[in-house]
């Protein structure tokens, strides 16, 4: 059940370089999503849609401190 586990931490280490590198643009991306959301539905959900942009960015922002926060260690020691 848990053999691709080693695949599971490549595509997690993955997911933090791109969001060290990138996060920026991720975040502009999904903000810019969930305004057109937004203008789509006439503001009818506008706080979840805010909450939801909100937790999306706050992961980016995590993937990217632990990206941050391993550069230069070992990720395999992991």
């Amino acid at each position: 059940m848990f053999d691709n586990l080693p695949d599971l931490d490549k595509l997690k280490d993955k997911a933090e370089e791109i969001a060290e590198e990138h996060g920026d643009k991720i975040s502009d991306g999904l903000e810019k999503a969930g305004d057109l959301v937004d203008e789509k539905t006439d503001g009818k959900h506008s706080e979840q849609i805010d909450t939801a942009v909100d937790k999306a960015q706050a992961l980016l922002e995590r993937l990217a401190q632990n990206a941050e926060n391993t550069d230069g260690k070992d990720r395999s020691a992991e």
